[in-house]
């Protein structure tokens, strides 16, 4: 059932959702709809409104499944507690035809999302609860490529686990930050029901793999345990804990690292763990070289070695196999195929970066020579050595290795890298607060890199976990250096500062690594990784990835290259598809040449304007390059002004994301006025809003953001309108007569125009709450003045006079009841008797005084607590109404208005109680 305008009430708040999509007398989906030709008005207005309703009829989502905003254009859906940033297009109608387009995005979304089969299926498999580390619970929808990719691999897990199945699941290749972790869980509670309780093993590689994503299965089994999974998963601490878990009959989800799939010493071949066919083994990055079947000769002579996949069929012979990765599978690697059989799904970055899923990744080469041999292959020489190993014991390199080690680590390069990476950070943290990593090739660099930066900047160092802007985090033992020590904890610590990282408040905002977080570590606010260390394929493409995550208005993450990793950049993209190889990798001259094509495109808006005064030494010329730039903007119109905002903050985005460009610092002063201006703008133009009822849009707190100017060009002071106009910022409840008359002298008059019209606005909208009929006439004429002047028809000066004039109404407004001897409640009841000039000419003062006093009295005492939800409660006030202006002969033409008037006040003075 779909119900349009639905009436919800919930105490004194009435609100009416545009449609609420009813299962079974259930309202599970909210949607909020804004108007397509309203230029002004899109998704994220229909997003706020939504916030709102949470707030005032919280009752009318008790069941909520699916919320959706839409303009007819774009239209996006979420769950309850989603961020604006985290609601997503749905792309498709049927999982097979994606639309890269939005202008059917409504329409896709409810006859894909919203039908019956696709909206039952995702309320009972795909929506999950977790904890969000501060006592909240979060609600997690899945997006359309998460959906479709799990049907379509719980098909062929089912198919692989039947009695002629060949035990090959497929591949899911979901780029790295589109959600691939949640997928997984998806897949296990949809796969857990379907399969009757079977035993699901994920394996990883490496023991932090292992913790983060059983964190992440741990945190989705729900309070009671009885959620999506229905049960809590448990982690495999040793090979004999294993095999306990793994024969167990009524299943069961197990987490392990593959190093524990490994027969015991001088065995060649590993014993069976069970021999059940409903076993499903989920792998997490499915590409890794461990997965091969080939044999090798151990160098220590203890015999033939196999790759895990052997050892796993061994152990799990009739087990079935489904792999995950973020990257793709190589052409060339017959292992994964071997072992897993062919993709699922597929979704490409180019994908998740239209969907909003991830950001682009853009690339800066800064390379500080090495002069290494060419013929060096690194990552054979490294993996040879490490393949067999689960953390910290990759540190015994091979001599090519440490070769390039030493070069990396000279004192000389490494005091050239620490001040490059603290003036470049610093540099890109003015342009966009976030968090940033750096990568070395080993421990010993990470360490040494470290003191070098916090000799340079000592205020970023402490010896307290809890403290400090830089931290190393590495794993180590008690044998390691003096100097390595300070940075190797227990784990506990690792969580301390990974926490410490996530928090976008936290004032850690660099962390120093060699292998650790690199793959599964997820923070949105990270913008920036430095690589000093050499990486390939699927290594360097999940390392990047760290900066691919969603945040607010980041624009982008950019790769930072120290050391030459363009080429294996490339050589790595190979596998990706096209739009992949043009999406990743983007170099910043990219970015610098959006940059340069917005700042023409300003130019071109400010051609006949002259603000060169923004440079000035004197505050007072600076201020009013401002106010007379946004003077200037403001008249060229609407359709322009807009135009200027939205180019401006684009401009912004891409300065943000080239900074460090000698290009981009050139124009650092003058994007910083321009930002200012914008500023002042988007404040002007704000409507007014009751402080106990605003809450700040991402927009406004971006023009917030964007008013701390330049030091090189302002000041470091918050752009004030009122002071950049040059007159006194005012008590907003009283428009007294000295401030209109700064507003009347001031010079740029179309700014004058907007300030009044704002104030007015918040004038009319305070009467609002006390007196309907006063508060729409002045809305009349507040409307009228406006629209006479947009449209040219009047000049600025002319319509100044009027506002002021009205200003001033409205001032004697306010004591006017005073001199008529009526309170607040009375005159507003005047005031509606009195709206018909008959009426008023009939009655007198006197007379309508008295009524009005009377009818205050009789209102008041048939208030009951809930009479405005009661059409009896009200149907009986309008009949006592209706009596008392018989008694004193108010016009019986005009009686049954007067009456519905005097109502709507009644039901105004309510909800103000």
């Amino acid at each position: 059932l779909a119900v349009n305008q639905l009436t919800v009430v919930n105490g004194d708040y009435k609100k009416r959702p545009d449609i609420v999509l009813f299962i079974n007398g259930l309202p599970v989906v909210v949607i909020e709809l804004k108007n397509s030709t309203n230029e002004s008005v899109g998704i994220e207005d229909g997003y706020h409104q939504l916030e709102t309703y949470k707030m005032r009829i919280p009752q009318l989502f008790n069941h909520n499944a699916v919320l959706v905003t839409s303009d007819g254009v774009n239209t996006k859906a979420g769950s309850l507690t989603a961020d604006y940033d985290r609601f997503m297009t749905w792309r498709t109608k049927d999982g097979k035809t994606e639309y890269s387009s939005t202008f059917r995005s409504l329409d896709i979304l409810i006859h894909g999302m919203l039908n019956k089969e696709v909206l039952l299926d995702l309320i009972r498999h795909f929506v999950l609860f977790q904890d969000d580390g501060k006592g909240h619970i979060v609600k997690i929808l899945a997006a359309y490529h998460q959906y479709y990719a799990v049907n379509k691999a719980v098909d062929r897990a089912m198919e692989a686990t039947s009695e002629h199945g060949d035990g090959k699941g497929g591949v899911i290749w979901h780029t790295q930050g589109s959600g691939k972790s949640l997928t997984m869980v998806f897949f296990s509670g949809k796969l857990i029901q379907k399969l009757n309780n079977p035993t699901l093993v994920v394996v990883t590689d490496r023991n932090d793999l292992d913790n983060q994503l059983y964190g992440t299965f741990v945190k989705s089994k729900g309070r009671s345990g009885k959620g999506l999974l229905r049960q809590t998963p448990k982690q495999a601490e040793s090979r004999k804990e294993l095999k306990e878990l793994l024969s167990v009959e009524s299943g069961g989800i197990v987490f392990t690292t593959m190093q524990k799939f490994e027969p015991e010493e001088g065995q060649a071949t590993m014993d069976a763990l069970t021999e059940r066919k409903n076993v499903v083994v989920m792998a997490d990055e499915a590409h890794r070289t461990q997965y091969g079947f080939k044999a090798t000769y151990d160098e220590k002579g203890e015999g033939i070695k196999y790759g895990y996949a052997k050892y796993l069929r061994d152990a799990l012979p009739n087990a079935s196999f489904v792999g995950f990765t973020g990257t793709p599978v190589s052409s060339t690697d017959k292992n994964t195929q071997m072992v897993f059989g062919n993709y699922i799904d597929v979704y490409d970055m180019t994908q998740a970066v239209e969907d909003g899923s991830t950001v682009k990744i853009y690339y800066e080469s800064r390379i500080i020579p090495l002069n290494l041999p060419t013929d060096l292959d690194i990552d054979e020489a490294y993996d040879a050595i490490t393949s067999d190993q689960e953390e910290d014991t990759k540190s015994r390199l091979k001599s090519k290795w440490s070769r390039i080690e030493a070069l990396s680590g000279a004192e000389q390069r490494i005091h050239a890298l620490a001040t490059d990476i603290i003036n470049h950070f610093e540099t890109r943290q003015k342009a966009m607060k976030g968090k940033g990593m750096i990568v070395t090739m080993s421990r010993r660099i990470a360490v040494d890199l470290y003191d070098e930066i916090v000799r340079l900047k000592p205020e970023w160092h402490s010896d307290d976990d809890d403290k400090g802007v830089i931290k190393v985090v590495m794993t180590g033992s008690s044998s390691d250096p003096q100097n390595f020590q300070k940075h190797i904890g227990p784990k506990k610590r690792r969580n301390l500062l990974e926490n410490r990282m996530k928090d976008v408040n936290d004032e850690l905002q660099l962390v120093i690594v060699r292998d650790m977080w690199l793959t599964g570590f997820d923070v949105p606010s990270m913008h920036t990784m430095y690589i000093d260390k050499p990486m390939k394929g699927h290594n360097l493409m999940q390392a990047i990835a760290r900066v691919n995550r969603v945040f607010k208005d980041k624009p982008g993450g950019l790769i930072v290259d120290y050391v030459g990793i363009a080429e294996s950049l490339k050589e790595a993209l190979k596998e990706y598809t096209d739009s992949d190889r043009e999406q990743t990798g983007i170099d910043t001259d990219k970015a610098l040449e959006v940059m340069l094509m917005k700042y023409d495109i300003i130019q071109d808006m400010l051609y006949n304007h002259d603000y060169s005064d923004f440079e000035s030494e004197d505050q007072l010329n600076r201020y009013n390059a401002i106010s007379n730039t946004m003077d200037y903007i403001i008249g060229l119109g609407e359709k322009e002004r807009e135009r200027f905002i939205k180019t401006v903050t684009e401009l912004s985005k891409a300065f943000a994301l080239c900074a460090t460009e000698e290009a981009a610092q050139e124009l650092n002063s003058e994007i910083a006025f321009l930002k200012a201006v914008k500023s002042g703008l988007v404040k002007l133009l704000a409507p007014p809003t009751d402080a106990s009822e605003r809450k700040k849009t991402p927009a406004e707190i971006e023009a917030e953001i964007n008013q701390l100017i330049s030091k090189s060009v302002m000041t470091e002071e918050v752009v004030d309108i009122y002071q950049t106009l040059g007159i006194e910022n005012p008590d907003i409840s009283i428009l007294s007569d000295e401030f209109l008359k700064d507003v009347e002298g001031l010079q740029q008059k179309n700014v004058a125009v907007e300030l009044l019209n704002k104030l007015l606005k918040g004038q009319v909208k305070s009467l609002m709450k006390t007196n309907t009929t006063v508060s729409k006439r002045f809305s009349e004429m507040l409307s009228k003045s406006i629209q006479k002047y947009n449209n040219r028809s009047i000049e600025a000066s002319k319509v100044i006079e009027e506002l002021i004039q009205m200003a001033k109404e409205i001032n004697q407004e306010k004591q006017r009841g005073k001199d008529l001897g009526l309170s607040t409640e009375e005159i507003a009841f005047y005031d509606a008797l009195a709206s018909h000039e008959t009426a008023k000419e009939a009655m007198g003062d006197k007379e309508l005084r008295a009524i009005a006093h009377e009818l205050t009295k009789t209102v008041k005492n048939n208030m009951s607590v809930d009479w405005s939800k009661r059409e009896s409660a009200k149907a009986k006030m309008r009949v006592q109404v209706r009596r008392l202006l018989k008694k004193y002969g108010y016009p019986p033409d005009l009686q049954k208005m007067a009456v519905e008037q005097v109502v709507e006040q009644a039901e105004l003075m309510a909800s103000q109680q």
